[in-house]
């Protein structure tokens, strides 16, 4: 079975793969390149992954130093030696770490006026997926081509310069919050059908509504503000025939159930720091959504020991992988903060405890855990 077809028969919920398929979000350093891989795809070949996350191309603008040169920005961004800080084509300034990963500095709408003379970027413009291209040619057919999009909600608060400053429009103008994300969702969608037609198996919108605590914004804000733009982006997904994923951190509990009405395919990545439970999740939505998660990333695959990885792979399989339904994964990413040798271990374990039929041995035995209690306790 190729990795294509097991990750697709488990996210479509065609029954049960050979074995419970593998797939990440993002794949950060040092991870990436600690057994030798110069790129994602090579990490994606060597670690036999059953699905890759692309991320559009974006031009970017080096601000500061003389001697910063452009860049492409390939959804991660290896660079060498000090921090940069750069302007993309939305006109958004981001920071970028010594590990490569982005982080929102700035953005260019500061008030209802700004966006009466700004202009997107060009969704149809040459470069804008050539790294999709890329991985049509070596990857399709044989591993899923996930691409990563977005919904009404990140890009907004984006371009408002932070979080904060679009909550406060949900109260104070709530027309420019609608504005915001009409013109975003316009352009992700048009992209986003783009890329299905190039030849993206799935995409995965990655904005994320919520904390450890809960949604960042009220369930009637998200109703109001986020979720018909979701639904639009769904739709237009369904439309052209792919299965659509979303990501969300943090615990969704109370919007949960308008994510699987609005007709989402997949929930990424289930957060068991968060009081997300995978097997709960499963057994109140299973006959509508497939699962992905949930393994930690916040204690375990950073601070655990091997054999505490192989106990938490253990309980996700035994909680969320019988019936199928069900793609392994970390609970956010494979961030720096991750050890190598312990996601090394997570797949490890995945191949040697996720061959269909499950063990029911080991589904008895590990269902009812919670192996992220004693971490939370200790934090």
């Amino acid at each position: 079975m190729t990795g294509y077809e097991r990750f697709m028969i488990a996210l479509l919920r065609k029954g049960e793969p050979d074995r419970v398929p593998l797939w990440e979000l993002i794949i950060n350093e040092p991870t990436l390149s600690a057994w030798g891989a110069k790129s994602l795809e090579e990490f994606v070949e060597m670690e036999d992954l059953d699905g890759i996350t692309i991320f559009e191309d974006m031009k970017l603008e080096p601000l500061g130093t003389a001697e910063q040169k452009e860049l492409v920005w390939r959804g991660r961004t290896i660079l060498t030696g000090t921090r940069q800080v750069v302007r993309d084509e939305w006109g958004i300034i981001w920071g970028i770490t010594d590990f490569g990963i982005p982080y929102p500095i700035d953005g260019p709408i500061k008030e209802p006026a700004d966006l009466k003379t700004y202009t997107p970027p060009d969704p149809e413009a040459p470069h804008r997926l050539q790294s999709l291209r890329e991985a049509v040619k070596k990857f399709k057919g044989r591993r899923a081509i996930v691409f990563l999009t977005h919904d009404g909600f990140e890009f907004p608060h984006y371009l408002r310069g932070g979080m904060e400053n679009l909550l406060l429009d949900y109260y104070d103008n709530p027309r420019l919050a609608h504005e915001l994300a009409e013109m975003v969702i316009d352009y992700k969608i048009r992209l986003m059908r783009k890329a299905i037609r190039e030849g993206a198996d799935a995409v995965v919108s990655g904005d994320d509504y919520a904390n450890q605590h809960g949604t960042v914004m009220s369930p009637q804000h998200f109703r109001q503000f986020v979720l018909p733009y979701l639904k639009r982006s769904i739709d237009a997904a369904h439309d052209e025939g792919v299965p659509f994923i979303k990501h969300t951190d943090g615990n969704i509990w109370a919007i949960l159930d308008d994510l699987v009405q609005a007709g989402i395919d997949a929930l990424d990545p289930i957060e068991p720091a968060a009081g997300m439970d995978i097997g709960e999740v499963k057994a109140k939505y299973g006959d509508r959504i497939a699962v992905i998660g949930n393994v930690d990333c916040s204690f375990v695959l950073t601070r655990g020991t091997v054999e505490e990885v192989e106990e938490a792979v253990k309980e996700t399989i035994a909680k969320a992988s019988p019936g199928g339904g069900h793609i392994l994964a970390s609970s956010n990413s494979i961030h720096p903060a991750v050890k190598p040798e312990n996601y090394k271990a997570m797949v490890e374990a995945a191949r040697k405890f996720g061959r269909y039929p499950i063990d029911p041995e080991l589904v008895a035995q590990y269902r009812n855990r919670n192996y992220i209690a004693k971490y939370l306790k200790a934090a």
